[in-house]
């Protein structure tokens, strides 16, 4: 009998959390210096507590932007979405001028999108899904040739689309 195992519980052969970029953070400490500077003539205690809120705020925002993606439990994960390995085809890692080509003239409206604009590579997989009408995902990576391989390694292929098999002493039979 085989074990299900949920996304979460399953240690990641994948995992990248896609966090702001520097001048992100820099923007966050910029605004809410701003805020308590604006706050600061009707009183120095205002200007304090509005500095720290818009500080808290903007790092609430910025972390809840930075989405996850993963490939755990034989799924790849991207955003709040997750769909099956075994559905996915022909993953290719696409540098800046191919991730913009695949976000410009090169895009499928029905195409499904986990993007971040600080991100500048992705990967862009295929769907084989006969129920979905997505033809294929573009996830932003950093890392978008260890993603590929994450990929390959879950669905049991190589980049060329072979079967991976292994022999040796310890295998059994």
């Amino acid at each position: 009998m085989q074990q299900q195992t949920s996304p979460t519980a399953a240690s990641p052969t994948y995992a990248e959390r896609l966090w702001p970029a520097t001048v992100g953070w820099v923007t966050v400490v910029g605004l809410a210096v701003m805020l308590a500077i604006a706050l600061w003539p009707v009183g120095t205690v205002w200007g304090v507590v509005a500095g720290i809120a818009g500080l808290l705020a903007g790092t609430v925002v910025a972390v809840g932007a930075a989405s996850r993606v993963a490939v755990t439990g034989g799924e790849l994960v991207a955003g709040s979405a997750h769909v099956p390995v075994a559905l996915l085809r022909d993953p290719r890692a696409l540098d800046a001028a191919a991730t913009r080509h695949e976000l410009g003239p090169g895009l499928d409206a029905r195409a499904h999108l986990c993007l971040r604009g600080w991100v500048r590579t992705a990967v862009r997989v295929g769907l084989t899904d006969p129920s979905d009408p997505t033809p294929y995902w573009v996830v932003s990576t950093r890392r978008p040739a260890a993603l590929v391989s994450a990929l390959h390694t879950a669905a049991g292929t190589t980049p060329d689309g072979a079967a991976v098999t292994t022999t040796g002493a310890g295998d059994r039979g």
